[in-house]
């Protein structure tokens, strides 16, 4: 059964009036849920707190350090963590929801008590370097999630797909020397963080998308580059980075995929899943940044997701 992963707490980090980053986005997810009427055949569960040992296996000490102590206190005004990034009294429980829902979402899969699931947190993760925060991202929420299947459960091959309209920096910096997991994402380049190139190795497959990239450039690079390096891969568990940002109506970047195409990937993944990792999947909330867009483009994705 799919189970959406959430917590009241993602909702008191206030990055500012004018951020785009804002508790709107889970306010229209979940209003769109209802009008859908997939809210009643969906289970929710609260997410809880990460811990600080889930938290190391992809984080520096001493970074975590320096976040917990910027942390501003009820009542003490926001502190910015880096010019996109930051940080008010909400902000840390609600990273730490964040961070702990995807460590929920797979011990609630790996013991067949639900699957798939999607974790409907804010601030997102695949940003956040093993000793950086950036982008809006205070913890790599993904990668703590995959770093959870391999220490906790004893995986040895996890797949992390992302198709954020901007390239998942953290999460490759985090895996890049990593052979247990297959880290695979699209994005526009060059655009933010700037990082990024085609490239396909044995664990990394990256595929930059230009200005102006639509449905059949986005469609064919996943046929052709992702879905045969995850195919020979043979993925034990699927992680989804699902960013939202490169649909045609949000207008945060120059990439114009679909609701369409959203539902498209996650057939493809899906297909995957269902073929080498038992179906099972987590799925993430990442960037989206036009309330009504992200909604609607969530249900579309948690539709097959549901089958």
């Amino acid at each position: 059964m799919l189970s959406i992963i959430s917590h009241t707490e993602c909702r008191d980090h206030d990055a500012g009036p004018l951020h785009p980053e804002s508790k709107a986005r889970l306010d229209a997810i979940n209003n769109q849920l209802i009008m859908s009427g997939m809210d009643y055949v969906v289970r929710h569960h609260d997410a809880p707190l990460v811990t600080r040992e889930q938290l190391e296996r992809v984080h520096d000490g001493d970074y975590l350090d320096r976040v917990y102590a910027l942390a501003p206190g009820q009542g003490m005004e926001s502190v910015e963590v880096d010019g996109d990034t930051v940080m008010s009294p909400g902000t840390l429980k609600a990273a730490e929801r964040s961070a702990g829902s995807g460590c929920m979402g797979v011990d609630l899969v790996m013991s067949k008590e639900a699957n798939p699931i999607f974790c409907m947190v804010r601030p997102p993760g695949h940003h956040a370097e093993s000793d950086k925060a950036m982008g809006f991202c205070l913890f790599n929420n993904i990668a703590v999630a995959a770093a959870h299947a391999l220490e906790a459960h004893g995986l040895s091959r996890v797949a992390i797909i992302d198709f954020d309209v901007h390239h998942g920096n953290g999460t490759e910096e985090i895996f890049k020397a990593e052979p247990r997991v297959l880290f695979c994402s699209s994005f526009q380049h060059p655009f933010y963080p700037f990082t990024g190139h085609e490239k396909e190795t044995d664990n990394l497959v990256d595929i930059p998308l230009s200005a102006g990239a639509g449905s059949a450039e986005f469609r064919e690079a996943v046929s052709g580059h992702w879905i045969p390096h995850l195919r020979d891969f043979k993925p034990e568990f699927v992680f989804i980075s699902a960013g939202f940002d490169a649909h045609v109506a949000d207008d945060m970047s120059s990439v114009q995929l679909t609701d369409a195409d959203y539902a498209w990937v996650t057939r493809e993944l899906k297909a995957v899943a269902d073929e080498f990792a038992e179906g099972r999947i987590v799925s993430m909330l990442e960037g989206g940044y036009e309330p009504d867009v992200l909604a609607r483009s969530v249900v579309k994705h948690l539709d097959v997701l549901l089958d």
